[in-house]
């Protein structure tokens, strides 16, 4: 019985040794290959952009041939899947032709192939960029965006047979678009390939929907009188209307180099550069785009204003032939401070006039203060005003002849058009202010 024991437990472990040796064995014949990676070369430069894609090429080649396959079988297959490859491989191409392939088995198994070029390759490639539709200044800003797409075709082309530079053109368009939607999403490219040693491409430029239709301008100033600007209209919506045709989203993406452009352009005028105007333009960009210019001068203030005076009773400091006046303010900065000024008044229902010669100071925080000198009635007059926001702003003025005081609070409905309610010791009402 105990000999029975033994020879059975010897047995045993005589199996368990021979399993443990021929496991490995059985792992490596069931290992299998699971992926293909490729290699292509050719003796002289092979563009990077074909490479790439004849590699993507011999790789679907080969894994529908060889993948899943085990590893052990493919070594003894190895020679005729690489005959196979050569051959398909060698009819889908032009301007190469396949010198030799090559298959390393493995759970990943690569295959290298070697070409030889037909001809004289591609030595020199030069891109001629056009812009269709476009003024010069948004030409400039599309060429700027755009500078350094010759490299997408120096990458595909340089070095290529002549013969294959059919062959790239899905290449080249996946690859313009990609460098399109990261420089210049806002246009489309097309291009014309004249292949040679030195090869040319004309590469055209179209704009993409939406784009600008039309461009309304506003032109508006603080210290001169608006209808000044109504000379240059033209000029400003001559400059203005190079934007129609042009993609909205590229006009917002460089929305700040149209905006400087057109101030510098309104500004460079003689007239302009003479009272020393400086030009703030802002643009809304859309379909119908929106231009706001606003030009001021740091070094004179002339304003022209009208009013006229709603529900004003006579009294012994107004009469009712008073209640329509033409106001001229021409004045000089001293400094960004101090303003010397003549203010002139014209009262058309009368035919009357007065003139004052009067001194400015702004304190700062929307505070400013008067000191006038009416030259008709010999006396002194003065005023201050506080803005309370861009819209709201506070006047009070002390007459001193006859030691009269006025209160008002105005609104600005527009750049043309305030409204303010006056009071003084006799009475109350509103007045309608035009701004010209």
């Amino acid at each position: 019985m105990r000999f029975v024991m033994k020879r059975g437990i010897r047995t045993i472990f005589v199996l368990m040794s021979a399993f443990a040796a021929v496991l490995p064995l059985t792992a490596e014949a069931s290992a299998r290959i699971d992926a293909v990676e490729a290699s292509v070369s050719a003796p002289d430069n092979l563009p990077p952009l074909v490479q790439q894609r004849m590699q993507k090429s011999v790789a679907a080649i080969a894994s529908q041939l060889i993948e899943g396959r085990g590893v052990d079988e493919e070594l003894t297959s190895a020679d005729a899947d690489a005959a196979v490859i050569h051959e398909v491989f060698d009819k889908v191409l032009v301007g190469y032709t396949v010198e030799q392939v090559g298959i390393e088995p493995g759970e990943t198994a690569r295959v290298s192939v070697t070409l030889v070029p037909w001809d004289d390759t591609i030595q020199q490639v030069h891109v001629t960029v056009n812009v269709d539709g476009m003024s010069p200044e948004v030409e400039s800003l599309v060429r700027r965006d755009i500078e350094g797409v010759d490299r997408v075709f120096d990458a595909a082309l340089t070095g290529l047979p002549i013969a294959a530079s059919d062959w790239t053109n899905g290449v080249l368009k996946q690859e313009l678009h990609r460098y399109m939607q990261m420089h210049l999403p806002e246009f489309i490219a097309d291009f014309d390939v004249k292949a040679d040693r030195t090869t040319d491409v004309q590469l055209t430029l179209y704009p993409q929907l939406p784009v600008v239709r039309t461009v309304d301008l506003s032109m508006r100033s603080d210290t001169v009188p608006n209808m000044t600007l109504l000379s240059r209209r033209p000029f400003m919506q001559d400059n203005a209307d190079e934007l129609v045709g042009v993609p909205v989203a590229f006009v917002t993406r460089h929305k700040a180099d149209f905006e400087t452009s057109l101030a510098s352009r309104i500004d460079a005028l003689p007239d302009f550069r003479q009272f020393g105007m400086k030009t703030h333009v802002a643009i809304a960009p859309a379909e119908r785009l929106h231009v706001m210019s606003r030009s001021d001068t740091s070094r004179y203030r002339l304003r022209l204003d009208g009013w006229t005076d709603i529900g004003r009773g006579s009294s012994k400091d107004h009469e009712d032939n008073k209640d329509l006046v033409f106001r001229l303010h021409a004045g000089t900065m001293l400094s960004q401070r101090d303003e010397l000024y003549l203010q002139l008044d014209v009262m058309p229902q009368q035919f009357d006039w007065d003139w004052q010669g009067a001194y400015r100071r702004t304190f700062g925080r929307g505070f400013s203060g008067d000191i006038r000198y009416d030259a008709r009635k010999k006396r002194f007059d003065f005023a201050a005003y506080q803005e309370l926001t861009p819209l709201w702003m506070l006047r009070y003025e002390y007459r001193g002849w006859h030691h009269m005081s006025e209160a008002a609070l105005r609104y600005k409905v527009h750049d043309f058009l305030s409204l303010e309610y006056v009071i003084d010791r006799y009475d109350n009402w509103m007045r309608v202010i035009g701004h010209f």
